[in-house]
C-alpha cells in the first residue's frame, strides 16, 4: 500500500522545502570540513560556500513561519552539523571573508594606534619647546604617550620609549604638581622624547607596517 507524505500541494511543497533545507545543511557541513582539511582551495570553498549561504537565506525566508529555528530543525532530523549551523545561521559569510575582515580590522587598529603615538610624541615635544615644564603639565602628556605605546602590540615590552617614559613618570610622581623641571631636566626629557620617537619610527617597517 502506497503511503502519501502529503495531502495537498501545500504540504508537498513544504516537504520538498524541508528536503532542500536538509540537503543545504548537509552540503555546507561537507564544504566546511573540506576547507578545514585543505581538500579544496580557499577560492573554491568561498564560491561554493557563498552559493549555499545564498540558497539557505532564500529558503529560510520562505520557511520562516514553519521553521522558526534551524537549530531545532537540525535536532529534529538528528543532523550533527555544527559547522554548517555556525556558517549558515551565526556567521552568514564564508570563513575566508571572515578572515579578510579580521585582518583588515587588525591593520586599521594598528594604524590608528600608530597615529595616536605619533601625535602624543609631537604634543609632548612641542609642549617642552613652549616651556610648559610644570609637573601637572608634563605628567599627563607623558602618561598619554606611555598608554598609547603600551596599546601598540608590535612594540616589544623593553622598547626604549616605554622604559624611558616609565622612568620619567616615576620621577615626576615624586615631585609636587606645581614643581617645574629644571632647564637641564627639560633638555634631557626632550632628548629622550626625540630619541624614543626616532626609535619608534624606525621600528615600524620592521613590524611590517
Amino acid at each position: 500500500m502506497e503511503v502519501k507524505l502529503w495531502n495537498d500541494k501545500r504540504e508537498r511543497d513544504m516537504y520538498e522545502n524541508f528536503s532542500e533545507l536538509y540537503a543545504i545543511i548537509r552540503a555546507t557541513e561537507k564544504v566546511e570540513k573540506a576547507y578545514i582539511r585543505d581538500i579544496i582551495t580557499p577560492s573554491e570553498y568561498e564560491l561554493e560556500c557563498q552559493k549555499l549561504i545564498t540558497h539557505y537565506r532564500t529558503l529560510a525566508s520562505t520557511l520562516k513561519d514553519i521553521v522558526p529555528s534551524i537549530e531545532r530543525f537540525a535536532d529534529t532530523y538528528k543532523m550533527d552539523c555544527p559547522a554548517a549551523i555556525n556558517r549558515l545561521v551565526v556567521s552568514g559569510v564564508p570563513a575566508t571573508v571572515e578572515h579578510r575582515a579580521a585582518a583588515a580590522a587588525s591593520v586599521a587598529t594598528s594604524a590608528a594606534a600608530v597615529a595616536e603615538c605619533v601625535q602624543n610624541f609631537i604634543t609632548a615635544m612641542d609642549s617642552l619647546r613652549l616651556n610648559m615644564v610644570a609637573v601637572d603639565q608634563v605628567h599627563p602628556l607623558l602618561s598619554d604617550l606611555s598608554a598609547s605605546l603600551n596599546k601598540l602590540s608590535i612594540l616589544p615590552p623593553d622598547f626604549e620609549g616605554k622604559t624611558k617614559m616609565k622612568d620619567w613618570l616615576s620621577r615626576l610622581s615624586k615631585m609636587g604638581a606645581a614643581d617645574e623641571l629644571t632647564e637641564q631636566q627639560s633638555r634631557q626629557l626632550h632628548f629622550d622624547l626625540e630619541s624614543s620617537y626616532n626609535s619608534f619610527m624606525a621600528a615600524l617597517p620592521n613590524a611590517g607596517t
